[in-house]
C-alpha cells in the first residue's frame, strides 16, 4: 500500500533515497559510526553559517526536538537563574511548562497568536525582571505558521547581558537563518522538520563559551547537555545507545540538502509550495488564520469553512481516503487546521491535495 503524502510540520514525507539509507546496521562504537556523528555535527555548522573556530558546537541528544529543548533548559539555567519566555503559541509555552516542571523561576510572557512578540515590549520586559539569566522564543510558532522577529529580539537580549534560546525546530534548514550575524547562545532543532530525514534526535548549536560554562548546572543524567558535548568531545561516541539508523538516514538527507543547492534552494521550493497551496485554499473558499506578512512558508492554518456540515474529523478521514495527510488545529481561539508544505513534496503534491480538498468539499455538500 501506498504511503499517504504527509502535509505536516514533521514527521514529513521523506525521498525514498533517505528512507532507503537506514536499509543496514551499523556499529555503534564503530570507526565509520564516529565518522558518520563527526560528518553531522560538522555540516549543521556549516548550515548555519559558523564553525568551531568561530566558538560554536553541535550537540546531538537522543529524543524528540522536545527532548532537546528539555535538554537545554534543564542544562544552562543555573540553579538560582531566572527564565524567561516569549510565547505566541503552544510550543512556546511547553518551554514554560517544562521549565516549571523542572523547579526553575519562570516567567511566561504571552503574545495572542496571531501577533510576533514586539522589540519594545520585549525591551520593558527585560527590565522588569533584573534577575533573568536566560530568555527564549520559538522562531517558526508552527501553532499559526508565524515567523518571530528572532534577529531584532536577540540584539535586545543580548544588549541586556542575558542568555538566548532559540527553539528552531521548524525552521533550521527552511528559512535563512546565520548564526554568524545572530547573538543566539542556544539553537535547537531536529532532523525531521525541513531538514527532511527521520524522527530520533534532536540537536543543539551551542556557543563553546556559554556551554562551558554550564558545568553542575545539570538536573537530569540523560539530558545533561554538557555530559553529551564532552563524550562526543572525548571519544566521538554518545553517551547511550545512539539512535544509528536515524542517524543514517540524517546524513543521507544532508546530502541531499546540499544536491539540491542548499538552504536558499529549499527556501525557494518550499516558498513556491506556500504560494501553491495559498491560492488553490483561496480559490476554494478558504481563509489562514494570518495575515500574509507574518506568515512563514512552513506550514499554513486555515479556519474551518462555513458549512454546517463540516466536520474536521470526516474532512481528515476523507482526504487520508485520498492520500493526503494534514493536520488538525492548535489555536485556541479558533477552530482551524493545519497545511505544512515542507518534506519531499513540491508545487505538483500541492495542487494534487488542493484538488483533493475540493473533491472532499463537493462530497460534504451532498
Amino acid at each position: 500500500m501506498k504511503d499517504p503524502l504527509l502535509f505536516t510540520p514533521g514527521p514529513l514525507t521523506t525521498s525514498a533515497t533517505v528512507k532507503a539509507a537506514m536499509q543496514r546496521d551499523i556499529g555503534s562504537r564503530d570507526a565509520d559510526f564516529i565518522e558518520l556523528v563527526a560528518g553531522i555535527r560538522s555540516e549543521l555548522l556549516r548550515i548555519a553559517g559558523v564553525s568551531r573556530e568561530q566558538g560554536y558546537e553541535t550537540v546531538l541528544m537522543q529524543g524528540s526536538g522536545t527532548f532537546g529543548l528539555e535538554s537545554v533548559i534543564s542544562s544552562v539555567v543555573p540553579r538560582q537563574g531566572r527564565f524567561v519566555v516569549l510565547a505566541n503559541g503552544a510550543y512556546g509555552e511547553r518551554m514554560a511548562t517544562i521549565a516549571e516542571r523542572l523547579g526553575i523561576s519562570t516567567r511566561l510572557a504571552c503574545w495572542p497568536e496571531n501577533e510576533s512578540p514586539q522589540p519594545a515590549a520585549v525591551q520593558r520586559l527585560i527590565e522588569e525582571e533584573p534577575g533573568a539569566t536566560h530568555v527564549a522564543m520559538v522562531h517558526c510558532e508552527t501553532t499559526t505558521g508565524i515567523l518571530n522577529p528572532v534577529d531584532e529580539i536577540a540584539r535586545i537580549v543580548k544588549a541586556g547581558d542575558r542568555e538566548f534560546i532559540v527553539d528552531a525546530m521548524s525552521s533550521f534548514g527552511g528559512v535563512s537563518l546565520d548564526l554568524s550575524k545572530l547573538e543566539i547562545d542556544y539553537l535547537i532543532s531536529s532532523p525531521n522538520k525541513c531538514l527532511e530525514s527521520v524522527p530520533g534526535f534532536s540537536f543543539v548549536l551551542a556557543r563553546r563559551q556559554a556551554l562551558e560554562a554550564t558545568k553542575g548546572r545539570a538536573r537530569s543524567v540523560s539530558l545533561d547537555l554538557l555530559a553529551q558535548w564532552e563524550a562526543l568531545e572525548g571519544n566521538g561516541q554518545f553517551r547511550f545507545t545512539p539512535p544509528t539508523h536515524a542517524l543514517l538516514a540524517f546524513a543521507r538527507a544532508l546530502e541531499e540538502l546540499s544536491e539540491e543547492g542548499g538552504v536558499s534552494a529549499r527556501v525557494a521550493r518550499y516558498r513556491a509550495n506556500h504560494e501553491t497551496l495559498r491560492r488553490g485554499m483561496h480559490r476554494l473558499g478558504f481563509v489562514e488564520c494570518l495575515p500574509a506578512e507574518r506568515q512563514s512558508d512552513i506550514i499554513m492554518a486555515f479556519r474551518y469553512p462555513d458549512n454546517p456540515n463540516f466536520r474536521f474529523e470526516d474532512f481528515y478521514r476523507r482526504l487520508r481516503a485520498h492520500g493526503f495527510l494534514i493536520y488538525p488545529g492548535k489555536l485556541s481561539q479558533s477552530d482551524c487546521f493545519r497545511i505544512g508544505t515542507i518534506g519531499r513534496i513540491n508545487e505538483d503534491d500541492l495542487g494534487d491535495l488542493i484538488a483533493a480538498i475540493g473533491e472532499v468539499l463537493d462530497e460534504i455538500r451532498r
